[in-house]
């Protein structure tokens, strides 16, 4: 796919979405260069807030579908090594804050919200930081958008306590589903959060955008396993990457139009019913992790659903270390064993949204527009906002 010429993929309805997969790896470097220019004032931001509050302030990560998953894919990594002497990491759906604000704003609790957003212009983006303003006293918020017109980017500019942070512009995925926007939101707030040195990110970000290559120059291993006789697909994976998994499963979702079923959990919460997902037309795939307790369990299941012979290929992606899955895989060989599952997730995800093109071509869809009926559509529409009040 990554080689086709620009007339076959627009045969194939799949030149954007195959053209924003392609571009992540620069995109990356292109993330980082943005946040090296912003830093500083990032930097004074966030110390106006913490230097005055004697508790660690809350920071709510926020989106709706793809942009949610963001959060539950970093906030694991940022609250062990993030500074939780300042802050303290929730990962919450827009979604989940807009139907019930008051099981989760406190009005008390001095909270930085931080929504994720492709377009900017989605209800219930726009609605949670309305509720934010409206229900929490102390109040500071990160906008990170890969659309400058968007109209929570917009509504941002006049709030001193609402810092825009711009995401490359060619991350603002004009495709159907996220690629790029997820991926380059994800790193922006990596290096926002993370503690590690400038230097250290900047070697993390070289090492994840060579692995982004690899999945482009290897997308031949890729459609040897689409090509497998498969009508249901599970992704596995533990800590942040069980996050990732969310997304994952979804590519696949919504580039087929449904027609691929997908399940997607822990690596050791998978055996308490989920495990009854699988067949022998079932695809099994696990993000194993790089640290080396919880890779345990990742090698544990697909050991456990490989010996069990229910699925039809049970396949690792990620690193090579001392403990590996023996059988299928796709293991980075740019990579090295010290890089943490944060951002390992951007190749792993590059991997999940090849394998969802090619299998959205495999069943007839076409992966830029690939719902054919228009009820499921590139910004959410038809969602009504209810007018809330204290009372409820």
């Amino acid at each position: 796919m990554f080689d086709f010429d620009k007339a076959t993929l627009d045969s194939k309805g799949a030149t954007i979405t195959t053209t924003e997969i392609k571009q992540e790896p620069d995109l990356w470097q292109e993330t980082i260069k943005i946040f090296k220019q912003r830093k500083s004032e990032l930097d004074q931001f966030l110390a106006q807030i913490t230097q005055n509050i004697k508790q660690p302030v809350r920071v709510i990560f926020t989106g709706a579908g793809s942009s949610a998953y963001v959060g539950d894919t970093i906030t694991p990594y940022l609250n062990l090594h993030a500074d939780r002497a300042q802050f303290r990491f929730e990962a919450i759906d827009s979604t989940k804050l807009v139907s019930t604000p008051a099981e989760y704003f406190e009005p008390n609790t001095p909270t930085i919200l931080v929504s994720f957003a492709r377009s900017g212009d989605s209800p219930e983006s726009i609605a949670a930081v309305n509720l934010a303003e409206q229900l929490v006293e102390q109040l500071w918020q990160i906008t990170i958008t890969c659309n400058p017109d968007g109209q929570l980017a917009q509504h941002a500019q006049s709030d001193a306590n609402n810092f825009v942070l711009l995401t490359p512009i060619q991350s603002n995925d004009k495709g159907f589903a996220m690629t790029g926007s997820f991926s380059c939101m994800t790193l922006s707030a990596l290096l926002t959060f993370d503690t590690i040195s400038l230097i250290q990110k900047e070697t993390y970000v070289t090492m994840i955008s060579a692995m982004g290559q690899e999945v482009i120059d290897r997308e031949a291993e890729i459609k040897k396993i689409v090509d497998l006789d498969f009508n249901r697909i599970i992704y596995l994976g533990s800590g942040g990457l069980a996050g990732l998994t969310r997304e994952a499963q979804l590519k696949v979702l919504e580039l087929t139009a449904g027609q691929i079923a997908t399940v997607f959990d822990s690596s050791m919460g998978f055996r308490h019913g989920p495990k009854s997902f699988v067949n022998d037309h079932t695809l099994v795939f696990d993000f194993v992790n790089n640290e080396i307790y919880p890779r345990l369990y990742d090698i544990d299941i697909l050991n456990e659903v490989a010996d069990d012979k229910i699925a039809l290929q049970t396949t690792s992606v990620g690193i090579a270390t001392d403990n590996n899955f023996v059988g299928p895989n796709f293991t980075f060989k740019k990579g090295n064993d010290q890089l943490p599952e944060a951002y390992l997730a951007l190749p792993d995800i590059m991997f999940a949204q090849t394998l969802a093109l090619f299998t959205s071509i495999k069943v007839g869809n076409t992966p830029d527009t690939p719902s054919a009926t228009g009820t499921v559509n590139r910004v959410v529409k038809g969602v009504t906002i209810h007018p809330f009040t204290k009372e409820g």
